[in-house]
């Protein structure tokens, strides 16, 4: 279990050069919910030192990105959201504006979906501690793009509030009302934008379709989307290490039900619902890591049948108790998908299998004739790092080429 500190730790951050320091400022106002602070700014060195040197050796794969062109100004961006689960209770949330230092006043937007992480501050809007935002930030807003990403529900600006992990209702939230407040920043600005991306790895794979189909319920065009080992159905992930473990599982798969069900508990109002999952021996060190108490997170152990109540062991059990009744009704692949999607999936993926990763395309087209807009592609032989790295530069391509 050392192997899951160390693995959080790693895709938290990586030695990138020092961000410029910038002077502690005000945050300015664009509307009653809506603020925004400059937090840095990062120069076409930087970004070039991301993409050619950090990245690679964080994410363990040799690939080749675009470079960037441009600098980049980065902001936290603070709004006022609600809770859906929890009767649209007010929350405040934060997020990474990145904005490129162009001439251009109408930009293309990339919204990224962050994947799971540990630590309360290892997300886009504290972008020193986040591996991943780096790797976005240079592949996309150093090449002209304007990107956003949102901290979810108890997470960045609101650390405070318990952690909503997987709880769809609440990533839809949080990713449209940043989406929404990033863009009321740009305005204030006199920057429009035309084109809107998607892109997510692992848990903001699932995030990035969770959006997808908010946005594309809500009339909101999108350009074109792209998981990369994203998991669409949260109760195949689930299931899967319990009914069908695969040899390469990852050792650190234990945070997995540690962060969900405490979130299902706390967002969906199922009191008791983690200490029904977990042994007595370590459901207490599972409450502290979900709170991010005094626990010792290599505690937690790898084998499952420690952790988990051999109950849940019984797919029937699974399927009918409240945790597997949540995760059964929190699929995001199950609507007529009407934007380009490109899901990418790695060979040798060590937490998301490449069936999973395929499921949403093998779904929408295995209706009828077939919907030719969701695809499912291939990245090697790359484990879950390795997949999210070569993705990206799959989506640079991409994104670039779409008129």
């Amino acid at each position: 279990m050392r192997r899951l500190l160390r693995s959080l730790v790693t895709l938290a951050a990586f030695a990138a050069p020092p961000a410029a320091c910038i002077a502690a400022a005000s945050p300015v106002e664009v509307g009653p919910t809506i603020s925004y602070e400059e937090i840095g700014s990062w120069d076409v060195a930087k970004l070039n030192e991301i993409l050619t040197r950090s990245a690679p050796e964080t994410f363990g794969v040799s690939v080749t990105y675009a470079p960037a062109t441009n600098g980049v100004t980065l902001y936290r961006v603070t709004y006022g959201s609600v809770v859906p689960e929890r009767g649209n209770r007010p929350i405040v949330a934060t997020g990474l504006l990145a904005v490129p230092n162009v001439d251009g006043k109408t930009l293309p937007l990339v919204s990224y979906q962050h994947g799971t992480v540990y630590g309360k501050e290892d997300v886009p809007s504290f972008p020193d501690n986040s591996s991943e935002t780096q790797l976005m930030i240079a592949a996309f807003a150093g090449r002209g793009y304007a990107m956003i990403g949102a901290d979810y529900f108890g997470m960045g600006g609101s650390a405070k509030e318990p952690e909503g992990y997987g709880v769809k209702a609440s990533h839809q939230q949080a990713t449209f009302d940043m989406l929404a407040a990033s863009r009321a920043v740009l305005a204030s600005k006199g920057i429009a934008t035309d084109k809107l991306f998607l892109g997510g790895w692992s848990q903001g794979g699932y995030v990035t379709m969770c959006f997808l189909e908010r946005l594309e319920k809500t009339g909101v065009a999108v350009t074109a989307a792209s998981t990369a080992s994203g998991p669409a159905d949260l109760y195949s992930f689930l299931s899967g290490f319990l009914d069908f473990p695969r040899e390469n599982d990852a050792s650190w798969i234990s945070i997995l039900y540690v962060l969900s069900s405490f979130s299902f508990e706390q967002y969906y109002g199922e009191p008791g619902l983690a200490r029904s999952l977990f042994t007595d021996e370590y459901y207490e060190t599972a409450r502290k890591i979900y709170t991010r108490g005094e626990a010792d997170i290599s505690a937690l152990p790898s084998d499952l049948t420690k952790l988990i109540r051999a109950d849940y062991f019984d797919p029937t059990f699974f399927a009918e108790s409240a945790y597997g009744r949540i995760a059964k009704e929190s699929d995001a692949y199950r609507w007529i998908i009407k934007t380009p999607l490109r899901s990418y999936y790695g060979e040798a993926d060590e937490v998301v299998s490449v069936g999973l990763a395929e499921l949403a395309a093998n779904y929408q087209q295995g209706i009828g004739g077939g919907n030719d807009k969701v695809v499912a592609i291939s990245t090697g032989k790359t484990d879950h790092r390795g997949t999210f790295a070569k993705a990206v530069a799959e989506w640079q391509t991409w994104f670039d080429g779409v008129e």
